[in-house]
């Protein structure tokens, strides 16, 4: 089983790699395609040149590993995908082959989570206006469609939600996958030590969250403009 978890930034993504990283059975790939994102789109993120000279930034290579052979022999490849990644030079065909899950969080969350790493991000930076243009794209190809799931859920219950993810995508659910050592994985990309310290300290999912966080005036239009898409996807997602 080859499964592609579509989610933004700050969005409980890495937690959930570690997550399925726990299990015996269950290799991972930690933002295949963020290299050649970069290389392509001229985006200057932190850790530029570690990334360019470790990770492989051809994307047609990308695509033929997203469904080559498992890695160490698992049964089963979780990869965590950023749906920003996928610009229109990136080649798509592989995503038909793909148990296709998107993890979304609520925006006011996400903004305000992005904005503590990069000053003053963007719509575009969230993913979430092409995490809808996937998720319609996939239900069309696939002809079902795809799973959806809501971090905060996740974060109220994950036994039970993990048990729910598990069932809808027919993969048996682990217990493992509850928790993981502190300190990261080794599959972690280059760029771990710049967005992932604070998810390096967990050993588990992260309590339920609070109230939604009042975002200042300058990024409350991002909000307004993203608050339709992640309402369109939390329409399917598991209850």
């Amino acid at each position: 089983m080859r499964i592609a978890m579509w989610s933004g930034p700050r969005n409980l993504s890495t937690a959930m790699m570690y997550s399925f990283a726990a299990r015996a059975d269950c290799a991972v790939w930690d933002e295949p395609f963020y290299a050649p994102f970069l290389k392509q789109s001229g985006r200057q993120d932190p850790m530029l040149e570690e990334i360019f000279a470790q990770e492989e930034t051809n994307p047609d290579i990308v695509a033929a590993r997203c469904l080559g052979e498992i890695p160490h022999g698992k049964t089963v490849f979780y990869q965590k995908h950023m749906p920003h990644h996928m610009i229109a030079t990136m080649p798509r065909a592989w995503i038909a082959d793909m148990v296709n899950v998107f993890l979304i969080r609520h925006p006011a969350r996400v903004i305000a989570s992005y904005a503590k790493k990069r000053e003053n991000p963007t719509l575009e930076d969230i993913g979430i206006e092409m995490q809808v243009s996937l998720f319609e794209e996939i239900r069309t190809r696939q002809g079902h469609t795809p799973v959806v799931i809501d971090s905060s859920d996740i974060r109220r219950d994950p036994a039970g939600m993990l048990k729910k993810l598990c069932q809808a995508i027919n993969l048996p659910y682990d217990p493992a996958m509850l928790s993981w050592p502190a300190g990261g994985h080794a599959c972690d990309g280059v760029w771990a030590p710049h967005w992932y310290p604070e998810v390096w300290k967990s050993t588990g999912f992260a309590p339920p969250e609070g109230d939604l966080p009042i975002l200042p005036a300058h990024l409350q239009p991002i909000l307004q403009q993203a608050l339709p898409c992640y309402e369109r996807l939390a329409t399917h997602a598991l209850k």
